[in-house]
């Protein structure tokens, strides 16, 4: 399948709110269900736009097959572990239809470019234990576990923490200066 990514838009927010909370919930993500505070967050697009980069990755037809919230430094409202001179991603989502289809992927490298090009020296992230679908595609991407990462957002929940060190990224990402 073809994949774009581009700037979420505000046409777009609706739907990648709905499909963000659907992917997190179906994946088991949302430690209280619907009634998850997060899942409010994950839907409040219009307010990570204007907050952050919301990327979008769009499908050969327009569709909206998944989203990713770009936070370029450590002192970024939405950073949560990226140290000084590190970017991080957070609220990566893709519909359960494009899944295994490259929207993620695309979407990560899509950060990962971003970062690059902005001279950081590390791409970060916070994901569930039970995300081992997502754990696969950043470890094929080069990242790797960062257990000094790993945290609490709310007692019920663990993150676990990834890098990739972009000054080791361009093997591993087939990305290059």
């Amino acid at each position: 399948m073809t994949v774009t990514v581009r700037v979420a838009r505000p046409a777009d927010f609706g739907r990648l709110g709905e499909l963000s909370a659907a992917a997190y919930l179906d994946s088991g993500l949302l430690a209280f269900g619907e009634s998850d505070w997060y899942a409010g967050e994950l839907r409040d697009v219009a307010r990570r736009a204007r907050e952050a980069e919301v990327l979008v990755a769009v499908g050969p037809g327009g569709e909206i097959l998944g989203g990713v919230t770009y936070v370029p430094s450590h002192d970024h409202p939405y950073a949560e572990v990226a140290r000084a001179g590190e970017a991080e991603f957070r609220m990566l989502a893709v519909a359960a239809e494009a899944r295994g289809k490259g929207a993620g992927e695309a979407l990560v490298r899509a950060v990962i470019e971003r970062a690059r090009a902005a001279a950081r020296t590390a791409v970060v992230l916070s994901t569930q234990p039970v995300a081992t679908a997502s754990h696969r595609l950043y470890e094929r991407v080069g990242f790797r576990r960062a257990p000094e990462r790993d945290w609490a957002p709310v007692p019920e929940v663990t993150l676990i923490g990834y890098e990739l060190r972009l000054t080791e990224a361009a093997d591993a990402t087939g990305l290059t200066d």
